[in-house]
């Protein structure tokens, strides 16, 4: 048992010292939006490199870090294919594309650009985190992210790092197969706590150049009633364009090559609604939970002694309106000294209510800037919120108190 505490104990210095890093890296940073698709094939990556683009054009210093693992397609779009990372010191250097941007991928690290990435989980993980650790950008207006489809590990493993995010920008297309895709990565950025920034749905309609007649090939306007839905911003639609295809196969930012077109005017527009017409970014126009509750459970209900749950209910409230956005479950972790704060420090977690708890797991939250409520009584996720919020939790002994 001293050896596993003990591991424990340099496990957890190690997980520190590297956030730390992490932090000093993103400090110089103003601005972190990572790009999410809910499936691959909707254009993530197109969206990305031409969102950093359009800032950069606008003059702001402007980093786009491209961690799809499995399929890295930004040096291909910026034709930085046969490029190599390169180090000084202790810092990876990302290469310079232009005054205002800067790029670093993973195709950067491979021999030949038709290297699959075989990899299990844990490579993973530590290659996204030496992205986020080691890379040195400097000064930067914004860090373009764009994160590998879906909702598994790999974006999971980006977005959990990083603190004080701006949010995401969620791509889609307009049909149905791809918006059920898109709901659950709005779910998962609000079950990270990570603010939605708003939709946008691409390869909306196709804009025939010679008539200028619009033919909607998969559908168009799903993604904005799906933002709508699930009351997010809409950011606008991009038009199929077959000058896209062209410029991302030659290298060519698009944006920057047909400025004049319907598409690049339609990125111009989001990235406007975004960063707003001054550069100064719409902080109003975006998803904001403004607390977020934890609460033990067993078997669905308030579980009474806290070290013995079996799960936490994840309860996202809009504290204004006094009211529940959103609930989850996540199974919890190993139960050991510090883990439990830590964990739910990270799903920025503000408030635990329980029936019991010790004074050490107290003092704890307390360092991690949690509020903890003991002595609730037993009941469902929603009703101990909801008695919370009301001013109605009755609350009696602490039933741990060691």
């Amino acid at each position: 048992m001293a050896g596993m505490a003990q591991q424990n104990k340099e496990y957890q210095r190690q997980m520190e010292a590297e956030q730390a890093q992490v932090r000093g890296r993103m400090a110089r940073i103003q601005h972190k939006i990572v790009v999410l698709s809910g499936k691959g094939g909707v254009g993530k990556s197109t969206v990305a490199v031409n969102l950093a683009i359009s800032l950069s054009q606008a003059g702001k210093r402007t980093g786009l870090l491209d961690v799809d693992i499995h399929g890295p397609s930004v040096p291909t779009i910026l034709n930085l294919k046969g490029q190599m990372a390169h180090s000084a010191m202790d810092a990876i250097l990302p290469i310079e594309v232009e005054a205002n941007l800067k790029v670093m991928s993973i195709a950067f690290f491979l021999i030949s650009q038709d290297d699959a990435v075989i990899w299990r989980g844990p490579m993973k993980y530590q290659m996204i985190k030496q992205f986020l650790k080691d890379v040195e950008w400097g000064e930067l207006d914004y860090l373009i992210i764009d994160c590998p489809p879906g909702t598994g590990d790999e974006p999971l493993s980006i977005i959990q790092p990083l603190e004080n995010t701006d949010g995401a920008v969620v791509v889609t297309t307009p049909q149905e197969v791809s918006l059920s895709d898109v709901r659950k990565s709005i779910t998962f950025c609000r079950s990270l706590h990570l603010p939605v920034l708003g939709v946008l749905e691409n390869m909306s309609g196709f804009v025939c150049p010679k008539c200028g007649e619009v033919t909607n090939i998969f559908k168009s306007g799903g993604g904005e009633n799906m933002a709508l839905e699930m009351n997010v911003p809409f950011l606008g639609r991009i038009p199929i364009d077959p000058q896209i295809v062209e410029a991302c196969d030659s290298g060519q930012p698009y944006v920057d090559k047909y400025r004049q077109s319907p598409a690049a005017k339609a990125f111009s527009d989001a990235v406007a609604l975004l960063v707003g017409s001054n550069g100064e970014k719409q902080i109003a126009n975006k998803e904001t939970p403004t607390m977020r509750i934890a609460i033990p459970i067993a078997q669905g209900q308030l579980c009474q002694h806290f070290g013995h749950c079996d799960e936490f209910a994840i309860v996202d409230v809009n504290s204004q309106e006094k009211s529940i956005s959103g609930i989850f479950t996540e199974a919890a972790p190993v139960h050991a000294p510090g883990v439990l704060p830590q964990w739910l420090g990270q799903h920025k977690v503000n408030v635990v209510i329980a029936g019991g708890m010790g004074s050490r797991a107290q003092a704890l939250f307390a360092q991690n800037g949690i509020q903890v409520v003991i002595g609730a009584a037993a009941g469902t996720p929603e009703e101990v919120v909801n008695a919370y919020l009301n001013g109605t939790l009755q609350t009696g002994a602490n039933i741990c108190d060691h």
